[in-house]
């Protein structure tokens, strides 16, 4: 008989919540996914205490509609604007593992990557992206999002990687999964109080203005128009547990 790995949360009580985890680790493809889809949680778990990493997968190398753009110069603004929206966030750590955008694949290498990480930073939570998401066009999210997932079970099991183990590194099994941009969300975060933190730790990615951003950094209706959109769409992702703002996730438990 097969059991399934991951026994999903179905709860739709906002009081139902995870407690703030001493670590927490995001795992994104890009400079500024986490933000978007966790930073109002990240802000609220760090001002209460949570030690929390951020690993990004891709160099942002292809993150610009600037032809005239340098590749190299685009890499070092986006390290440079990611540690900054970690800084706004209150996360302690920034990892780059600097796959090349738009090329990111799961791959043995990748899980193993990935999995030194989380053994590592042991954290009690995993963020990454939803691969399940249906209709998910960029290649990096899903493929980003399944890597993640296969390599919290490695992560999690001794003879996953074994030469990765020591004294120092253990296997490790987090607590909990939450994936943002998820498909079926079943698990919310009140992020009323750190909505503002999370629009200003995304407006340090500035290269991103023209493109995701609706140009926020331009100017000051770019930036209301923005702050707008993103107002809504975390009323809306609130409204069905009774929240004024909120992120929701999908929850599964390794």
């Amino acid at each position: 008989m097969t059991t399934n790995i991951f026994s999903p949360a179905r709860s739709s009580d906002p009081n139902d919540r995870l407690p703030t985890p001493d670590r927490a680790l995001t795992i994104g493809a890009h400079p500024d996914d986490a933000e978007f889809g966790a930073g109002g949680t990240l802000a609220k778990w760090a001002s209460e205490g949570c030690h929390i990493t951020m690993l990004i997968v891709s160099d942002g190398s292809k993150g610009t509609w600037d032809p005239d753009l340098d590749p190299e110069a685009l890499i070092a603004a986006r390290q440079a604007e990611q540690r900054r929206a970690a800084d706004r966030l209150g996360a302690r750590d920034v990892v780059m593992l600097d796959h090349v955008d738009g090329e990111i694949e799961n791959t043995v290498t990748l899980r193993q990557e990935l999995s030194f990480w989380i053994r590592t930073t042991r954290p009690d939570v995993v963020l990454s992206h939803d691969p399940w998401k249906r209709y998910m066009l960029h290649p990096d999210h899903r493929a980003t999002g399944m890597a993640a997932i296969d390599s919290i079970v490695a992560a999690r099991d001794h003879l996953f990687f074994p030469e990765q183990l020591s004294e120092q590194v253990t296997k490790h099994r987090p607590g909990s999964i939450l994936l943002w941009s998820a498909d079926e969300i079943d698990y919310w975060e009140d992020i009323a109080a750190t909505f503002d933190v999370k629009i200003a730790a995304l407006l340090e990615h500035s290269t991103q203005g023209p493109t995701t951003m609706a140009s926020a950094q331009a100017n000051q209706d770019g930036r209301q128009e923005f702050e707008a959109r993103l107002r809504a769409w975390s009323a809306t992702m609130g409204e069905p547990v009774g929240l004024e703002a909120a992120e929701g996730f999908k929850r599964l438990f390794p």
